[in-house]
């Protein structure tokens, strides 16, 4: 059975102390939190899932704070759901005051095979991959999602809804 890789990336206006940061920097255990309980979670890197690595349109020379996460789930409208609910949706709608806008993309989901676990260095190559080839079997996005037999598919509302009611209770 496949499952879906989840990778999020932002570079941040500043760190921990930068004016304007407390509320990203204190939803973060909540909103980990809230995915780990999430219909359809699998697990989520915490460090061991492959040495630190960035995408190249992280400049250590210009930047200072990057946000990524990468994470496993049963299927993408289990992600979906969360993204979009509850503290981490709450989090979206203040995403231009804490991420600087860029022209690459925040997020690439993949399917990988039953007791694959990614690493961060294969992450950011699938996002590298969705900027420069667009979305397509092997790295995409909710936009133009494919199932794991490289189908291009759209997602399941009602199961999303379905999640959005499980997690939500």
């Amino acid at each position: 059975m496949s499952h879906i890789a989840f990778y999020t990336f932002g570079i941040l206006h500043g760190n921990e102390d930068h004016p304007g940061m407390n509320g990203f920097f204190d939803s973060l255990d909540i909103v980990f939190e809230e995915a780990k309980q999430s219909e359809g979670f699998i697990g989520l890197d915490t460090g061991d899932w492959g040495t630190r690595f960035m995408p190249r349109f992280f400049d250590k020379e210009k930047h200072s704070c990057v946000a990524a996460t990468l994470s496993l789930w049963k299927d993408l409208e289990s992600v979906y759901a969360f993204a979009y609910r509850k503290g981490h949706g709450e989090g979206l709608k203040h995403r231009y005051e804490w991420f600087l806008k860029g022209d690459w993309p925040v997020y690439v989901a993949w399917w990988v095979e039953d007791g694959h676990i990614p690493t961060r260095e294969e992450a950011c190559k699938k996002l590298e991959h969705l900027h420069d080839n667009g979305s397509g079997p092997s790295a995409f996005d909710f936009k133009k999602p494919f199932n794991e037999k490289a189908a291009e598919i759209e997602l399941n509302r009602a199961l999303i809804r379905e999640r959005v009611k499980t997690n939500s209770a």
